[in-house]
């Protein structure tokens, strides 16, 4: 089986910095597992990237995808793009009741 490498773009990187201020501000315990789960989710993803749903907004290029990450009453959404053979890059997260990716 093959296991894709997992790169976060800065992009990403600050999407999870902003998504865990946004729950720190109420409670530092939930916002920690609110990353934990992202990460995690990500993690697993790794193995088959081509079962998450296409990114509707890059039409129909079947290396771009969106990993829908439950948590809570609701959850979170990772854009990510297959960028090489054994390679995916997360470009954004956003909450899911988030309009767009910022």
């Amino acid at each position: 089986m093959k296991i894709y490498q997992l790169i976060y773009s800065q992009y990403a990187q600050d999407d999870l910095w902003r998504l865990f201020e946004f729950l720190a501000e109420f409670d530092e315990l939930l916002a920690e597992q609110a990353i934990e789960s992202i990460e995690a989710a990500l993690d697993a993803m790794r193995r088959y990237p081509m079962i998450c749903r296409m990114a509707q907004e890059k039409g129909f290029d079947p290396n771009w995808r969106e990993l829908v990450i439950q948590f809570g009453s609701s959850g979170y959404v990772a854009l990510f793009e297959i960028t090489g053979e054994q390679e995916v890059t997360v470009m954004a997260i956003k909450h899911q009741r988030e309009s767009d990716y910022h």
